[in-house]
């Protein structure tokens, strides 16, 4: 058995508007497990800037996994709980060959109709004149739920964005969620989240920057909007960190992506924590390629919660690999009956 690394870099088919700045382009890593008959791949999404293990060392990290694993397989997740992504990567690898390197990650969840799971639409960060036409895009293809990343622009023309979804559906129609990574601050936070409330606003994500618990707790407790963490996930890597995180601030959501939080292991005990104060969570993938994609679909596909998901970023990049998914307004939907192309990763 042979275990090598690839470095692949995604190229936008237009710039994704990001709090992080305008992203033209998207590096990432995949590990193969490899022998005559079977090769398996799992993706470590290393997000630039906003990963626990952006730092340096990680291709070192990659070489040392792949020396490891053909003799150690499972037992080389042990070492690896300061690199969520990495883990995330190791775990999918390590999947899909016990399944005869398929890209069948959990192979009981795809039906012989394969499967389909809710998503949102998204609308990136840019100009209002942007972000306006994505919304009339979206809404014409017929999506009921949309998320919208705020925090690039002035609140007040945000406000007038929502306000022309509002002006067309009500919030039984259409649900609006937001994702302000962050944006708000200590000042304004709860002024903020009041006047957006008005416009019946699902759930808000990240409203302050991760690392302000007390905040955050006060914000959570007195809110007319679900509060959920996301970034504040981030770097908090052990059972006991969980517990205080969610014993403190008591939020309503989780945002929970794979690669960020430690992979399929971390999303289950995330889960677990939330539940237990009445809360509930929403997987979100964060630009991995299909093949990263495809390990948290599947993953999602075991059970997901009431809300629609955000999954869906495939369509994002040029290079790409054809894959059995589509998204329409309907969902994320995996086919039985289309197949994989990966010639330009092997």
């Amino acid at each position: 058995m042979d275990c090598f690394y690839k470095k692949y870099t995604l190229h936008f088919k237009q710039p994704g508007g990001t709090s992080r700045g305008v992203l033209h382009d998207k590096d990432t890593y995949f590990i193969f497990l490899k022998d005559d008959e079977k090769i398996a791949i799992g993706e470590c999404n290393r997000f630039a800037k906003l990963s626990y293990d952006d730092r340096e060392g990680y291709e070192a990290k990659l070489e040392e996994i792949c020396y490891r694993l053909p003799s150690e397989r499972e037992s080389v997740l042990n070492d690896l709980s300061e690199w969520p992504s990495v883990y995330f990567g190791v775990e999918t690898v390590l999947k899909d060959w016990n399944n005869n390197g398929k890209r069948i990650i959990f192979p009981e969840v795809i039906s012989e109709n394969g499967f389909s799971i809710p998503v949102n639409g998204l609308i990136w960060m840019g100009t209002k004149e942007v972000m306006q036409q994505q919304i009339i895009t979206k809404l014409h293809e017929g999506f009921t739920s949309i998320k919208i990343k705020i925090g690039a622009i002035d609140f007040e023309t945000e406000l007038s964005l929502i306000k022309f979804i509002r002006q067309q559906f009500n919030d039984t129609e259409v649900e609006i969620r937001l994702d302000a990574n962050g944006a708000f601050s200590a000042d304004d936070v709860k002024e903020k989240i009041k006047r957006l409330s008005e416009h019946g606003i699902s759930y808000i994500e990240q409203p302050i920057k991760a690392g302000q618990w007390e905040l955050m707790a006060a914000i959570a407790e007195n809110t007319p909007i679900a509060i959920a963490l996301d970034e504040e996930l981030i770097g908090i890597n052990t059972k006991a960190e969980r517990e205080k995180l969610i014993r403190c601030i008591q939020p309503q959501i989780l945002i929970l992506k794979h690669a960020l939080i430690g992979g399929f292991q971390a999303a289950d005990e995330w889960k677990k924590e939330v539940e237990r104060i009445g809360g509930t969570w929403v997987i979100t993938s964060a630009l991995e390629s299909n093949i990263g994609l495809n390990a948290i679909a599947q993953y999602t596909a075991k059970g997901w919660s009431d809300y629609a998901q955000g999954l869906g970023t495939g369509k994002l990049f040029t290079n790409n690999f054809q894959s059995p998914y589509s998204v329409d307004k309907n969902g994320l939907h995996y086919h039985t009956n289309i197949n994989w192309n990966l010639s330009a990763l092997l």
